[in-house]
């Protein structure tokens, strides 16, 4: 690994200390090409041994479009909170919508799912992102969100 792919990696250690989700939750495995107030790229493996697979659905495992669309706010959760270099002890960054989400191609057991967040907009402790969820050179899903950084009771 080059100088500047580390630079531009986030390992899940740094995940941890970023965001808030945990297991089952924790639909961020790393990232990688981070760009500081600009994109990113979240990595999910897709496994047979995810909790949501034992009903969803038994007999033709597909990951729910809502936990996908869930990884890509998480992934720009990151970015976000890198960009900000947020102190999660007594601030956390929350889903604030999600618009023009379509679903195009389903998520498998096996799949290596590349979550590509961009920042539309970025104003204080708001940032609008356009997310595109990849599986191969497939779309799995597109959709526009937003988040914000609240403070949170300590």
């Amino acid at each position: 690994m080059t100088d500047a792919t580390a630079a531009t990696s986030i390992e899940i250690g740094e995940i941890l200390a970023r965001i808030p989700h945990r297991y089952p939750f924790l639909l961020v495995d790393r990232a990688e090409d981070y760009v500081p107030g600009e994109s990113i790229t979240g990595i999910k493996a897709v496994s047979i041994n995810e909790a949501f697979f034992q009903g969803h659905f038994p007999d033709y495992p597909v990951m729910p479009g809502v936990l996908i669309v869930e990884a890509m706010a998480q992934a720009g959760a990151v970015l976000m909170s890198k960009t900000l270099d947020v102190d999660p002890r007594g601030k956390t960054i929350l889903f604030a919508s999600v618009d023009n989400c379509r679903f195009r191609h389903p998520v498998r057991p096996g799949d290596l799912l590349k979550l590509n967040v961009r920042v539309a907009r970025a104003r204080g402790g708001l940032f609008k992102f356009e997310g595109r969820a990849m599986v191969g050179d497939k779309v799995a899903a597109e959709a526009e969100f937003a988040a914000m950084l609240v403070e949170t009771p300590q």
